[in-house]
């Protein structure tokens, strides 16, 4: 009891320094989820000092219960994240939104909306921060969701049910949508089921924040492969799934014409001599475009591969990530540093970034908070 007390004394007191001083262009906002029930359940902002890698608690938003995903608005105002009372159970999920003050990092509830379905488990804004994009693993479905101009949602525009299966009958009996993510361009969004071993491609029309099924209605990953996380490379030629079951990243070229998607290579995230068992969750590239990197949960380790002018990857290396279940990656907008979460590890790991290599090193001990399962980065132009 008396811990807790001195800890939410010392908060309150950092973000009354922060919000006291002036903004600083090497320091971030940052946000994590504690995917957690009732009271336990928050989101937690930190300042990041993007220099030295050190994390300093600044405010904790604590009426969201299983917070699991967070998405940020482009114009880096509203943050929305999963609400749930009991993840994964029989009734529809929310998302909640929020108004961020950029100074202190709290959050202000501006309303909630349902998912349409069940383990929401992905959160993305589009390009013009006028659709709100949700996956919903346990139910195999896709949904859309206007954002009004406070920042508020709109009941949801429009929703996909996923069907099908694939060859893991423990895994893949049905349809487990993942994420979903749009094109650089904004003209395309992509669904990963890890269920069917698909990418699902819709339309999006932003101006409505609709999807519709495009005239190319889905690309395949290997048999098994489980594609759960994607991500675009900055140059927007090349779409990156990471394979949670098969501990791999499938390379796509993308055809911004059709949005239809080529598979080109698919590269493993273990160890050749690792026998044990360990599932993939995110990825993340670099502001630059020239490294990726992976997690894998079982292992318990992050992957770094350099991205070539064509898009292939070539292994660099694959590091501890100084926690158990690796979960969810962030880097820093200036591509200094990598943050992972170690969900059930409790922890969070900051990584310098070699620019040359693409290499990981440990910055310090890593910092301790409840089951980390997301991090949004705010970067610096943001604190004004």
């Amino acid at each position: 009891m008396r811990s807790d007390l001195v800890r939410c004394l010392f908060v309150l007191l950092a973000a009354a320094m922060l919000a006291a001083a002036p903004a600083n262009a090497d320091e971030s906002l940052v946000f994590i989820s504690a995917f957690a029930p009732a009271e336990e359940g928050a989101i937690h902002a930190f300042r990041l000092d993007c220099q030295s890698g050190r994390l300093t608690p600044v405010s904790r938003t604590a009426d969201v219960e299983n917070p699991f995903f967070l998405a940020v608005s482009p114009g880096q105002k509203f943050l929305y994240a999963i609400h749930a009372r009991k993840f994964g159970g029989k009734e529809h999920e929310e998302v909640a939104a929020y108004a961020i003050a950029a100074r202190t990092g709290q959050l202000t509830l501006l309303n909630r909306q349902s998912t349409l379905g069940s383990a929401s488990c992905y959160l993305a804004v589009d390009a013009t921060g006028k659709t709100l994009l949700v996956a919903n693993y346990a139910t195999g479905s896709v949904a859309s969701l206007p954002v009004r101009d406070d920042g508020s949602l709109d009941e949801a525009a429009s929703f996909f049910q996923h069907a099908g299966a694939s060859v893991d009958p423990a895994r893949q009996a049905g349809p487990h949508a993942h994420s979903i993510v749009a094109s650089l361009d904004n003209r395309f969004a992509y669904a990963a089921d890890l269920g069917l071993d698909e990418l699902l491609i819709y339309r999006l029309d932003a101006a409505r924040a609709t999807l519709a099924p495009n005239q190319t209605p889905r690309a395949k990953t290997p048999p098994g492969a489980g594609p759960r996380h994607l991500a675009f490379h900055p140059k927007g030629k090349y779409l990156y799934a990471i394979n949670e079951l098969a501990n791999s990243v499938t390379r796509f070229d993308y055809d911004r014409r059709s949005g239809a998607l080529r598979e080109r290579q698919t590269v493993s995230t273990l160890p050749r001599e690792y026998q044990g068992k360990s599932y993939c969750a995110d990825l993340k590239i670099t502001p630059d475009g020239r490294f990726l990197y992976g997690t894998n949960r079982g292992h318990d380790s992050i992957a770094a591969f350099r991205i070539g002018d064509d898009g292939r990857l070539t292994l660099v290396g694959i590091e501890p990530s100084l926690g158990r279940g690796p979960q969810n990656l962030a880097i820093s907008p200036g591509g200094e540093l990598l943050l992972c979460a170690n969900m059930p590890g409790g922890n969070v790991a900051v990584f310098r970034i070699d620019p040359q290599t693409g290499g990981l090193t440990s910055v310090g001990p890593p910092v301790s908070m409840p089951f980390p399962s997301c991090i949004r980065l705010l970067p610096a132009e943001a604190d004004e």
